[in-house]
């Protein structure tokens, strides 16, 4: 994520309207505008991973998936965050084509250069949204999945998971071995010029 010096302040208004017209994907944060930078082939295959599982699962469950270019809107006057994967099966989010307001999982693939934020300052934000009910960290350079799930009395709980373990998502009743979302991501790999 990278600060656009172009723009002091941005009204949540204003932001929506702008982006709109942009080629690149921007996160809102406090009035300030954040390019969403590119990522590397394991977080892409992670991501696809997930997804196509997730996706062929929930089927006619009433619940969609979307990947990186559906903005997560945590309050009317954001921040709007772009996770890796949300899904949402509140019927008050098929009202909008472009945002999610009521996800009840997030997962994050977790990149070097952004890793701090998905567990720090983006994680609380996430914690705001009552609907929220998982949020999942997927390691992209080693295999090794955490999920902070909410309990009963609302308190986030850490499960983590590693190579031949199940992942277990109880906000939408799906497990998935932790290997198949590594399914064909190569570690390590220098490029070669």
């Amino acid at each position: 994520m990278v600060a656009n010096p172009q723009f002091k302040y941005m009204t949540p208004e204003e932001f929506l309207v702008w982006e709109k017209t942009q080629e690149l994907r921007y996160e809102y944060i406090d009035g300030e505008v954040f390019a969403m930078t590119g990522g590397t082939k394991p977080h892409n295959r992670i991501a696809i991973n997930f997804t196509t599982a997730v996706d062929g699962f929930l089927g006619e469950k009433g619940c969609d998936i979307y990947m990186n270019d559906v903005k997560v809107e945590l309050f009317p006057s954001g921040p709007y965050h772009y996770p890796d994967v949300v899904v949402t099966c509140d019927e008050r989010d098929k009202e909008s084509i472009d945002l999610v307001r009521f996800p009840c999982l997030i997962v994050e693939v977790l990149s070097p250069s952004t890793e701090a934020f998905d567990r720090g300052k983006k994680f609380t934000r996430y914690r705001q949204l009552s609907s929220l009910k998982e949020y999942v960290l997927i390691e992209s350079d080693e295999v090794g999945v955490e999920c902070f799930r909410r309990n009963d009395e609302g308190l986030w709980v850490l499960h983590t998971y590693g190579s031949g373990d199940t992942l277990n998502l109880e906000s939408i009743g799906f497990s998935i071995a932790v290997d198949k979302l590594y399914r064909q991501v190569r570690f390590d790999v220098e490029a070669k010029n």
